[in-house]
């Protein structure tokens, strides 16, 4: 199985911003979508956004659309998010994703067969 390496994220007060990052192996993936998911203590894994990593057709979740903004380089294989404007809310484990499925199901974290290990955001008020 292949683990994408996740970088970035950390500490921030509300109102600030952080990058979080995703590296692909060098080897080819044959990936339709990249994206992230978040997951909070005791709360069920939450879809945040997505890329399409032909096209660079991006997909937020209502909670983030206009905060953060997802992006690709296709040379360097680094999927990254910029997360702006940082809400206590926003604290949770977030994990990038690889999607070879469709786009109807890139909401559906069962639909990513590759995984980062996680990386922490918090954010304190």
């Amino acid at each position: 199985q292949v683990t994408l390496v996740e970088s970035g994220g950390g500490l921030a007060q509300a109102g600030t911003s952080l990058r979080v990052s995703c590296a692909l192996p060098e080897r080819t993936l044959a990936l339709r979508f990249m994206g992230w998911f978040r997951q909070a203590p005791e709360k069920e894994r939450e879809f945040v956004a997505a890329i399409n990593w032909n096209d660079g057709h991006t997909y937020y979740s209502n909670s983030v659309k206009g905060r953060f903004t997802i992006s690709r380089d296709k040379v360097k294989k680094i999927m990254s998010m910029e997360m702006r404007d940082l809400e206590p809310e926003d604290t949770a484990t977030y994990y990038c994703g690889g999607s070879t499925s469709v786009l109807s199901t890139i909401r559906q974290h069962p639909s990513y067969k590759y995984w980062g290990q996680g990386t922490q955001v918090t954010v304190s008020p």
